[in-house]
């Protein structure tokens, strides 16, 4: 999908805006398949490092009741960041915590639960209005973020946490076109964050192309104080990369290093501009 200039909120560098509501309900559902396909051994695998299937699972469910708590319900409980506490320690520790506290629920019945919550959580985010301000995507460099990049940011966890469990169950990675376009396309807006601190000069454009019916090219250029999204190529990019799919998802996520995925890319051009872009990274990490 090709970024062209558009956005809300004075987000233009952002890039054109994604609209990630229609998918929920769809990705509700195979995550659901998944999970009940699941043998009673595979729970207890590993799906992301110190976190099994049921582990993931429980996480899944904290983030359903944190959105529908926090934007839905306007509700003020939960943990809040100890003094000094950086964003990502918070999140991390306050995830833990949740998964913990639900250690003691089985299988079943947090299958169960997921099912009833996460409806509901569908229903909000196809109702969400996708010009209103929303919370910040720390990985994009943008805080309060327009809605439709919220939206769009929680789509790729919910798809990205049922990769990791169809990996731990036996399953390769589901690259249907149509959810992998929207999560690639989101993936990309953390570029101009990613290249904050790589000078060029104004104008300087930077080519991200991704192979097969999911993916597309970014180009990312220079301005005067940030990089942006939002201008269209204009001639030969300084440097250009090119990722398969499955890279360009596996490394936006720090499922493969920026090490692993140079030696995945084809680079053209500028080496210091390509070896930058390979830092992406679109998760809290």
């Amino acid at each position: 999908m090709d970024s062209g200039p558009s956005g809300a909120h004075g987000h233009a560098w952002l890039g054109a805006p994604v609209d990630a509501r229609p998918l929920f309900a769809a990705e509700h559902e195979a995550l659901l398949a998944t999970l009940r396909g699941a043998a009673p051994a595979d729970w207890h695998r590993e799906a992301v490092p110190g976190w099994t299937v049921r582990d993931l699972a429980a996480h899944v469910l904290g983030d359903y009741y944190g959105r529908l708590g926090r934007d839905r319900d306007r509700h003020e409980g939960g943990p809040r960041p100890a003094p000094g506490e950086t964003l990502e320690a918070f999140i991390h520790r306050a995830n833990q915590e949740w998964v913990d506290a639900w250690a003691r629920v089985s299988p079943a019945a947090l299958v169960d639960t997921l099912d009833l919550v996460g409806r509901q959580v569908t229903r909000f985010f196809e109702a969400a209005d996708p010009a209103a301000a929303s919370l910040g995507v720390s990985w994009a460099g943008v805080d309060p973020a327009p809605m439709w990049l919220d939206c769009a940011r929680e789509f790729t966890e919910f798809w990205t946490h049922r990769q990791q469990v169809r990996h731990a169950v036996g399953l390769g990675s589901d690259l249907a076109p149509g959810p992998l376009a929207v999560v690639l396309d989101t993936f990309l807006r953390a570029l101009p964050h990613t290249l904050r601190d790589t000078e060029a000069p104004v104008g300087t454009q930077v080519e991200v192309r991704v192979g097969g019916p999911a993916g597309g090219t970014w180009t990312v250029t220079a301005e005067r104080d940030r990089w942006s999204l939002a201008r269209p190529p204009a001639g030969r990019p300084a440097a250009a990369v090119e990722w398969d799919p499955d890279t360009a998802w596996r490394l936006c996520t720090r499922g493969i290093d920026p090490a692993t995925a140079l030696g995945r890319t084809r680079t053209h051009g500028e080496r210091r501009l390509a070896e930058a872009v390979c830092r992406v990274v679109s998760v809290v990490y």
